[in-house]
This record gives C-alpha cells, sequence and structure tokens, in this order.
C-alpha cells in the first residue's frame, strides 16, 4: 500500500482523529512534553511506533515544510468517486455544494480551499489528474487536517465530470473576473458546483463555456484580482448566507 508524509501538530492529530492508518510517528527530541502530549495518546491508542529523532532527521523527512517537531508516515490519502460525492449530499438529505477546481497548481492553495471547504460545509473538492496538484504532505499542511474530513475526487476529464454534474441536476457557476454579473446578483441558492480557476489564467474556455453561469467579485482597489483560495472562500461563504437566508 502506498504511503506518505503528513507534518505538523493539527494534520497528524487530525489524521489519527478521522480514523487514517498511520503507522508510525517522528517527534523531534527538543520538542516540549504537553504539546506533543496529544499526539504520543492517540498514536499509543492507534498502535502506531513513535520514534524521538532528532530535528534534522525531520527535516529530510518533508524538506522544506514546517513540521513543528512532529512527522507521521500514513497510509496514502484515497480519493472518492464522484458519486460518493453527490450520494453524501442526498443522505444528509442537503443540496450538493461541490468546488471544482480547474488547475489549481500551488499546493498552498489547494490546502487553503479543502479548508475553507470542511468549513463551510461542501460536500466535496473535485480536480482533474492533469496540470492539477494532487493531495501533498503540503496541502496538508495548509488544510490543518480538513483533508481527513473533505471528500476529494480526482477525475480524468473535467468537462465530462461537469456534464455529468448538469445530468444530476446540479448547476455549474465558474468564478470569472470578466464575468457581467456580480456575485452578489445571483442565486445561489441552489444545487451547485462551483468552478475556480487556474492561478494565473483562470478557468480555461472549454470549462467557462460549459458553465452555466459566470461570477465575479466587485473589485474596488488597483490590484484589480484576489488569490484563487481567497476568491474561493469568499464565494463559498456567500453560498452560504444564501442558502441560510432562503432555508
Amino acid at each position: 500500500m502506498a504511503e506518505e508524509y503528513i507534518a505538523g501538530r493539527h494534520p497528524v492529530l487530525e489524521a489519527f482523529r478521522s480514523g487514517r492508518a498511520v503507522h508510525k510517528v517522528w517527534i523531534a527530541e527538543q520538542s516540549q512534553k504537553n504539546t506533543m502530549h496529544p499526539i504520543v495518546e492517540e498514536a499509543k491508542n492507534a498502535g502506531a511506533v513513535v520514534q524521538f529523532a532528532d530535528r534534522r532527521k525531520l527535516d529530510q523527512l518533508v524538506p522544506g515544510i514546517q513540521h513543528q517537531g512532529v512527522v507521521a508516515q500514513a497510509a496514502a490519502h484515497e480519493y472518492v468517486d464522484l458519486e460518493d460525492i453527490v450520494a453524501e449530499a442526498k443522505r444528509k438529505n442537503e443540496m450538493p455544494f461541490l468546488c471544482l477546481l480547474d488547475e489549481i497548481e500551488d499546493p498552498h492553495n489547494l490546502g487553503s480551499i479543502l479548508r475553507t471547504a470542511d468549513c463551510t460545509g461542501v460536500h466535496g473538492v473535485v480536480i482533474p489528474k492533469r496540470r492539477s496538484v494532487g493531495l501533498t504532505a503540503t496541502v496538508s499542511k495548509t488544510s490543518a487536517g480538513a483533508v481527513e474530513y473533505v471528500p476529494v475526487a480526482r477525475v480524468t476529464n473535467l468537462a465530462q465530470t461537469i456534464d455529468r454534474l448538469k445530468e444530476w441536476g446540479i448547476w455549474i457557476a465558474g468564478a470569472d473576473a470578466e464575468a457581467e454579473q456580480d456575485v452578489y446578483g445571483l442565486d445561489l441558492s441552489l444545487p451547485l458546483a462551483l468552478v475556480i480557476g487556474n492561478e494565473n489564467k483562470g478557468i480555461s474556455r472549454l470549462i467557462k463555456e460549459k458553465c452555466d453561469f459566470l461570477v465575479k467579485l466587485p473589485m474596488q482597489g488597483r490590484i484589480n484580482s484576489l488569490n484563487a483560495s481567497v476568491a474561493a472562500g469568499v464565494l463559498m461563504y456567500e453560498v452560504v448566507r444564501q442558502r441560510k437566508n432562503n432555508g
């Protein structure tokens, strides 16, 4: 079975609490015992091996990642099927709410989007297999453990995925700075998949044409764009606000 590393106190704790198979935990020898105690307890309960090691060993395991003195080795993330996401919404008796990411390449953006998706009740996130970041250790760290709770589907063809969602009665809204409508003038309290585009190019032409409508955020400053994860967060919370008001 494929394995991967998880770095940071919150991500490692949430991996244990979500029931993910964690096999081994490395804790930096210089770490404060009280901050690591909950992780040691979770590891003990799960039967995972705990090893105290020099901080440089942890640096080598997850180069370039702020691990806060703890790294875990766990079973690799399992992606879900698109049908599972929609079925989960149905099981909860909720209108489907998905987030489709069109070639998001920065793991920090994906991690932040997953974190907000968890907070806003998004049923699942969909990413393409090509030209897109997957569920890496950096994504896990940036998501603060949300990666353990938000289902992620990895699809071969995003355009065909949109067609399937439409067949299931889900509307497709694309975030586009050139859109005519601003988000506050549109009804988003419906079964919805929100499309967020690439950090530099935005949504690709084909995907844009597949959207039922395009939305933009009003801009008043001199820098006429938002970071992809920030824009996604504002839009997700607008969906939450409208559903709350209309529900």
